[in-house]
């Protein structure tokens, strides 16, 4: 089954490291993303950009309204995601715990919805 584990944490966190903090998360953060790929559990892994580069888009009404990035009332922003192949939650659990950015944000987990049909 897929799993998606959403990468969450505090920006201005990653905007106040040292440039050398920052390049040892990244460094780990790709090789926790190689040794998956290695397993054959790594379907997709991505960061995403800031979340001032953002946009939200709804639909209301038949007209569509795009505002500038999300709400700011959370104090956490999507950072990225791991997409993974897991046999079972916990194995998915055991993967997401094991993501560089948990130590300093969060990851949500959720398996992936196959639509009927489809």
């Amino acid at each position: 089954m897929k799993y998606v584990c959403m990468v969450y944490g505090e920006e201005n966190i990653f905007h106040a490291m040292a440039p050398q903090e920052l390049a040892e998360l990244d460094a780990s953060s790709i090789a926790h993303d190689r040794a998956l790929e290695r397993e054959g559990r790594l379907v997709i892994a991505q960061a995403l950009q800031s979340v001032r580069t953002s946009k939200t888009v709804r639909r209301r009404g038949g007209k569509t309204l795009i505002t500038d990035g999300p709400f700011a009332e959370t104090k956490e922003q999507l950072l990225g995601f791991v997409m993974i192949e897991a046999d079972s939650l916990e194995e998915a659990l055991d993967v997401a715990g094991a993501v560089p950015c948990a130590g300093i944000g969060s990851i949500e987990v959720r398996a992936v919805y196959t639509v009927p049909g489809s």
